[in-house]
């Protein structure tokens, strides 16, 4: 396999991993026999498979998503399709019709679960991909499947065939060799004349002397995904692992090895594909006011007890937040805000406390204590005392959601 990562490269390592995919043994397995099956693909100890689907399910559940779209894609032992094939018609599965739409079902929230589960699980996904593609280009040779070809491929129909024409070959030369005058043996005259200058060797028909390639791309890549799987664990300790800085990382990786690859005779220049776009991604990311720290995004639920537990501000950058506020004393007074760059802001007040509230979206749709509107620039401010009138705990809010839904009501 070469060294050198590009787009074709790239589309073709995938290829083949599509058509040489693991299957799943019916024994050794745990589960679904998805860890054991690639274990066995690749010759590798399925317990360090397990080890790592397991430290992905830490990154908010994306070792979860990855095992279930590896049941669904992935066949079992000698059946003819994977049970998503299978269920496309595409072919014999032995998993059961329900089994898979079940599967199928559960792959919709651990998808939607990748949305909200903020830098974290998207970036476990990324890096189980990344694993992935590594191993199939530095172990794909290993444990390939056999081809089975039948009557008239290149199987038994080739052999007959060949014999056959063996049995029955004749030559088109009339005139005998000057080493056979009598033409004793016609089915020889294609042989050279003995002692004969043999035929010059054209220069196109010596085979070229193959460069080796380098090695830095597959490395330099390999490096970027420690490198993120380092940053991921990191970030839950340190808040300057959020995304800018991982990003810059990432780059100065990649560069890195670009650089050190146009020293060693030009390898890793396929890594262009990911400095681009990694870095435009950075600079759009510092140069707008978009704050997308790891512990902003997903869904936050908050349930304070007492007024003093209430923050001043509860926000997402990506997400929903959610903010239950029944459970405060009937007396007292609360100011707060909640804001959501992308996703959902959520706020339940008690039924008879006095609420001053100022709701927005830029682009969603809004239900402010009942007044609902949808659309673009939704705005509404009001001020309602419950059901039992004016007294009791007064509440002051200040709801937004740049992009997505703001609901304030109740309970």
């Amino acid at each position: 396999m070469s060294g050198n990562i590009s787009a074709a490269s790239v589309e073709e390592t995938l290829k083949d991993f599509w058509a040489t995919r693991p299957r799943r043994p019916h024994d050794g397995r745990k589960i679904a026999g998805v860890a054991a099956g690639i274990a066995k693909r690749y010759q590798i100890d399925p317990v360090i498979v397990r080890v790592a689907f397991v430290a992905m399910a830490l990154c908010n559940g994306a070792g979860v998503l990855i095992y279930l779209l590896g049941w669904l894609l992935l066949a079992q032992g000698d059946d003819e399709a994977s049970p998503a094939e299978a269920l496309l018609g595409r072919g014999h599965s032995s998993t059961p019709t329900a089994l898979t739409v079940l599967l199928g079902l559960a792959v919709v929230p651990a998808t939607g679960f990748f949305v909200d589960g903020g830098f974290t699980m998207v970036g476990g996904v990324l890096l189980s991909v990344g694993a992935v593609y590594l191993l199939h280009r530095g172990r794909g040779q290993l444990n390939r499947p056999e081809s089975k070809v039948g009557i008239g491929g290149l199987g038994i129909g080739d052999s007959v065939g060949e014999k056959v024409s063996t049995e029955e070959h004749t030559t088109d030369r009339v005139t005998p060799p000057a080493w056979d005058p009598l033409g004793a043996a016609p089915f020889a005259w294609d042989l050279p004349e003995p002692g004969g200058t043999p035929e010059p060797v054209s220069a196109s028909a010596v085979p070229a002397v193959r460069r080796r390639k380098s090695r830095v791309g597959a490395a330099t890549f390999g490096a970027a995904l420690v490198v993120l799987a380092g940053s991921l664990v990191a970030s839950s300790y340190s808040d300057w692992f959020h995304a800018q800085h991982v990003l810059g990382l990432l780059v100065a990786v990649l560069g890195a090895g670009m650089v050190l690859g146009s020293l060693r005779g030009g390898g890793g220049r396929g890594l262009i594909w990911l400095v681009v776009p990694l870095s435009f991604v950075g600079v759009v990311l510092t140069s707008v006011d978009f704050d997308v720290d790891a512990r902003q995004m997903g869904k936050i639920e908050a349930r304070p007890a007492t007024i003093a537990e209430v923050r001043e501000r509860y926000e997402a950058s990506v997400g929903e937040v959610g903010l239950d506020l029944t459970g405060l004393p009937n007396s007292g007074s609360v100011t707060t805000e909640v804001e959501v760059g992308l996703g959902r802001a959520a706020v339940k007040v008690p039924a008879d406390a006095d609420v001053t509230v100022n709701c927005r979206t830029d682009l969603g749709s809004m239900n402010c204590l009942g007044q609902e509107s949808g659309g673009e620039g939704n705005h509404h401010e009001d001020t309602d005392y419950g059901v039992d009138g004016p007294g009791g705990l007064k509440i002051v809010l200040d709801v937004r959601s740049d992009v997505g839904e703001v609901e304030v009501s109740r309970g």
